[in-house]
């Protein structure tokens, strides 16, 4: 096979194969919504559908992106009861604002 030909069958595959990398990568316009946060205690663990995003002081400065959808949020810290909501993020809407006030676990 000559060098040009093998050069055109070469470029060929990766035109072929060009889409299918793009497909396979990250979605270019990923959405996202803002969820805020406010509350105590600041060392309160905010975990969201199971995964944990950090403490609440550190969400209520930095907060979390989430994909539109449902999403369950919780937050446990020891010596109070657990919150847990699930909430709605819907694309283009304002930014999630939850106001999280853990209470004591009564004596």
């Amino acid at each position: 096979m000559g060098v040009r030909r093998a050069l055109c069958l070469v470029a060929a595959l990766a035109a072929l194969a060009a889409p299918a990398l793009v497909a396979c990568g990250p979605a270019r316009d990923a959405k996202t919504v803002s969820m805020r946060m406010i509350g105590g205690p600041p060392n309160a663990t905010v975990t969201v559908d199971d995964v944990f995003v950090g403490t609440l002081d550190v969400v209520s400065a930095r907060g979390v992106a989430v994909a539109p959808g449902s999403h369950r949020v919780s937050v446990e810290a020891p010596g109070y009861l657990p919150w847990d909501k699930v909430v709605e993020a819907k694309e283009g809407a304002t930014p999630l604002r939850l106001d999280v006030q853990l209470v004591k676990v009564p004596d």
